[in-house]
């Protein structure tokens, strides 16, 4: 028999464990979904998850995804640690970009160093922009912040289709709804020749070690675990709760609006309708996969962009349909969510005694 017993206290291994454990329940569940699907399981699962790490370019596109994934989700981390739950990092991604791109086309067709370092300011003052919005409804209202943020994600999508159809849109091309591109002052540098990955790599590995710093060894960083976990404990410290929700609102949305400005100045080099691809909602997963911890999201947002990059490789070569990524990162999240009973619960086996038969 199977029993599952409470454990005295949370056990640290398998804190660690379960996302591990998750990745093989998910890698084993795609195994068993390709076949269904009448295509060879071994060679769907290679190329889904061992193919995007087989040659430079592919490594430098897993770079390029995972840039803002784990700058987002470094964001949400520190609200979700705090009991602050910010669900619309995709708007604020989304207004970001929209800000730093009005930044790059003001100065269009201009030369000089103070042009990229603007956009990247703009974006991340307008990402902080659209946090302020539910961070202020919350601490005034006592508004809802999960369905306020969730809510502005559909703003901040017509606010760009209403832009790129409407002022700024580029004069000469062709009516599509799209901006200028942008000049090479306003593109992100490359970090290697044969392939797209940028300098934001580099931005998101220097948060981490920001966000380590901040969490681990600042005032800020106990404040946030101390809410997160006994909120009457840091009433009675005298922390602010109000402040708290701030804070963590205008850092997760400037860290989502620096990765929108990114994504636009990066891959993209304009301004486009298409540019939200759902990194805002898959940063949730990218944090909690991470155990909120800055490492752990590096690795956390590494893993997230394979899917991305082996989903995109198998959807070309197996002719896969495309919401195959989508289902295995939903795969990921439940098997995340199904483990962590571990945490708290151990499973024993329990033998059995036979009844003994008396003859006579």
């Amino acid at each position: 028999m199977l029993k599952i017993e409470q454990r005295t206290e949370p056990s640290k291994v398998m804190l660690y464990a379960t996302p591990l454990l998750a990745l093989i329940l998910t890698i084993l569940s795609g195994f068993f979904l390709f076949t269904l699907m009448g295509k060879d399981p071994l060679q769907a699962t290679k190329m889904f998850f061992f193919e995007p790490l087989t040659s430079f370019y592919n490594i430098s596109e897993l770079m390029v995804k995972a840039a803002p994934l784990i700058l987002i989700g470094l964001g949400l981390s520190a609200g979700f640690k705090a009991g602050v739950w910010n669900i619309g990092a995709e708007g604020q991604f989304t207004i970001g970009a929209i800000a730093g791109s009005a930044v790059a086309l003001y100065f269009y067709e201009m030369e000089g160093f103070y042009i990229l370092p603007l956009m990247c300011l703009a974006g991340m003052l307008g990402g902080m922009a659209w946090a302020a919005i539910p961070a202020l409804l919350r601490t005034r209202f006592n508004t809802n912040e999960i369905l306020v943020s969730l809510m502005l994600v559909y703003v901040s999508t017509l606010l760009l289709n209403v832009l790129v159809h409407g002022p700024m849109k580029d004069p000469e091309g062709m009516n599509f709804p799209q901006s200028r591109l942008f000049s090479d002052s306003a593109l992100l540098p490359l970090l290697m020749e044969d392939g797209r990955a940028h300098i934001g790599f580099v931005v998101a590995l220097i948060f981490v070690g920001i966000a380590w710093v901040i969490q681990e060894r600042h005032i800020i960083g106990f404040q946030i675990k101390v809410s997160g976990q006994a909120d009457g404990a840091a009433k009675y410290a005298g922390f602010s709760s109000k402040k708290l929700v701030w804070m963590t609102f205008l850092f997760s949305g400037g860290l989502a609006g620096l990765a929108g400005i990114f994504e636009a100045a990066g891959p993209v080099g304009q301004l486009v309708p298409a540019l939200p691809v759902g990194y805002g909602f898959t940063a949730i997963i990218v944090a909690f996969l991470g155990r909120l911890n800055p490492v752990g999201i590096l690795l956390g947002g590494l893993l997230m962009a394979l899917t991305y990059i082996g989903g995109e490789n198998a959807q070309i070569s197996l002719n896969l349909p495309s919401a195959t990524t989508s289902v295995f990162q939903g795969l990921l999240l439940f098997f995340l969510l199904a483990t962590d009973i571990l945490i708290n619960y151990q499973i024993k086996w329990l033998s059995v005694a036979k009844p003994s038969v008396k003859s006579n």
